[in-house]
């Protein structure tokens, strides 16, 4: 997967962020994101005809990513969809959602400081082969501060599926602290269902990050 890529800048209200210039945005909005995914298939799949076979993938593989990144709350959206000579498409995506939370006990904004987030986020370790694991760290992204971070393979369960049906997928979570925001913090998260793929994911996934600002 390593090659060299443009980059295209994203700005949105109160932030921006970079991506690979061959990564898709798109509407995340319940009334109009299918159509609006379908035609960018169909014109993806018109610029690069050997994708055809794959449309359908991409389409579901969107529509799902639109759905759960509007329950979300996320504020931008954007995946890729590519094939590198496989008999599967390579698949992942970033969020970026504003989020907050208050304690349960107090109503108070809970902390966004770096280190105390790293402290209340839960590591999990792999008991055997295969199973699930989560890391916690923190890291510094230039010109924002230090973030506390989740990564690992994860399973991660369905939104509003009455039998709580878990997907497994690679997952890194940053929570970024809003200035002048108490509580608040600016969640970049990116996903693949593509496991064996992780490593690389996780440097896609940290490589964006590192690009987030806030803008003003």
């Amino acid at each position: 997967m390593a090659r060299y890529m443009e980059t295209l800048t994203i700005e949105r209200g109160g932030f921006r962020i970079k991506v690979p210039e061959s990564w898709w945005e798109f509407d995340v909005r319940p009334e109009s994101r299918d159509d609006s995914i379908r035609r960018m298939v169909s014109e993806r799949v018109w610029q690069h005809p050997e994708l055809a076979d794959y449309r359908d993938t991409y389409t579901a593989f969107l529509q799902k990513a639109a759905a759960d990144a509007w329950k979300s709350g996320a504020l931008y959206c954007g995946c890729m969809a590519e094939a590198f000579g496989g008999d599967t498409p390579i698949t992942g995506s970033v969020t970026v959602s504003i989020v907050g939370g208050r304690s349960e006990k107090t109503g108070e904004p809970l902390s966004t400081d770096p280190q105390t987030m790293a402290a209340q986020l839960a590591v999990r370790e792999a008991k055997k082969k295969g199973d699930a694991w989560r890391k916690v760290t923190t890291v510094d992204i230039p010109g924002v501060g230090p973030a506390a971070r989740t990564y690992g393979i994860e399973d991660i369960v369905v939104p509003d599926d009455t039998l709580k049906r878990t997907i497994r997928a690679v997952l890194m979570q940053t929570f970024i602290p809003v200035p002048g925001q108490e509580g608040k913090v600016a969640l970049v998260a990116g996903s693949s269902q593509v496991l064996d793929l992780a490593d690389s994911f996780f440097d896609i996934f940290d490589a964006i990050t590192s690009t987030f600002r806030f803008a003003g």
